[in-house]
């Protein structure tokens, strides 16, 4: 186990390392501006000419591509000194970048939008996982009944409608429906989890179900579909030829070879809501990672579209590292697998 482990650990490096090569490569070479074009996309259209040459060589821009790349990843490292040709700031490591047009740290920024999307993630990822994952097992074990039916025409109807549907459904029926389902008369608001937990639950639970809806008729119709194809095994067969009571069946051995593909499901849906749930914070006015990254492409800020994007990148990376370290116990062959 600890050789996979490692073995995992040295390729996420490795992706997370092209990542940021990639990132770099698309945001600085790519659009083929000179040093100073780029420096207005750092400082905003309003600097001066001299202004925007002193940023260009503040930032390297008239280096190198390689030692532009070093110098940036070095501030990820150490923290590096950066300035708009006016003021002189020092960013700390890690360093993301400096946003002189909001006059803040990236990595701030990101610290602070990240528990917005955390929260929806957590929250979203529980209920689609509890009901989706237990209607597709009941489905199986009950193949051909009304629930099955049912559960099928339902899981269909949850994957075809687009979550921007769905929430401003939510938002219509929530905050200005009939009276009996109006529980926000006010409005869905993000609260802060620190300063008011009640309230910080109260207005997750509509982004939870839209986020949930999607994903939990996903999990419906995967669980179904693998425990159907588990449960004509032989050895589940066996299993119940040997006495064992139809739970024991289904949970110890039927549901456990379905877990690994749904683990590699949940982690990748995890890593990219991690790195922003666009449209449910755009939705309901979330301050999260995903309307982070849309108010800094509409302003053209690019210190901050480059740190969100690494750090999405990274969040992604990460899921699936920890999708391949719970495959290993899972999956013994998966443990002795290069």
């Amino acid at each position: 186990m600890l050789r996979h482990l490692i073995w995992r650990l040295l390729g996420a490096t490795v992706v997370v390392i092209v990542v940021s090569v990639v990132t770099f490569g698309i945001f600085q070479l790519v659009p083929r501006m000179t040093g100073q074009d780029l420096a207005f996309y750092y400082t905003g259209k309003s600097t001066s000419e001299a202004q925007a040459a002193a940023v260009a060589h503040k930032f390297g821009f008239d280096q190198p591509v390689a030692e532009q790349y070093w110098t940036y990843v070095s501030g990820i490292v150490a923290g590096r000194d950066l300035g708009d040709g006016v003021t002189e700031v020092h960013c700390a490591a890690p360093c993301l970048g400096y946003s002189f047009r909001q006059n803040r740290p990236v990595l701030d920024m990101i610290a602070e939008a990240f528990p917005v999307t955390l929260g929806l993630t957590v929250g979203a990822a529980v209920l689609w996982l509890v009901f989706g994952i237990a209607t597709g097992v009941l489905a199986a074990v009950r193949r051909g009944s009304v629930f099955d039916r049912l559960s099928t025409t339902v899981s269909l109807v949850g994957v075809s409608m687009p979550e921007f549907f769905t929430g401003m459904l939510l938002i219509y029926l929530f905050v200005a429906g009939p009276p009996a389902f109006r529980w926000y008369p006010n409005g869905i608001n993000y609260v802060p989890l620190t300063e008011d937990p009640v309230g910080w639950f109260v207005n997750m639970i509509p982004p939870w179900i839209c986020l949930a809806v999607l994903f939990a008729a996903l999990y419906t119709r995967l669980t179904r579909a693998e425990m159907l194809e588990t449960m004509t095994e032989d050895y589940i067969r066996t299993a119940r030829a040997k006495g064992l009571a139809p739970r024991a069946v289904i949970g110890r051995h039927g549901l456990r070879a379905v877990l690994p593909p749904l683990v590699t499901m949940v982690g990748m849906d995890i890593g990219a809501l991690l790195g922003g749930a666009l449209i449910i914070e755009m939705l309901f006015s979330f301050p999260g990672m995903g309307r982070l990254a849309y108010a800094a492409i509409t302003k053209q800020d690019l210190p901050v579209i480059m740190g969100v994007t690494i750090v999405a990148a990274l969040f992604v990376v990460l899921a699936n590292l920890v999708v391949d370290v719970v495959q290993g116990f899972l999956d013994p062959r998966v443990r002795h697998a290069r």
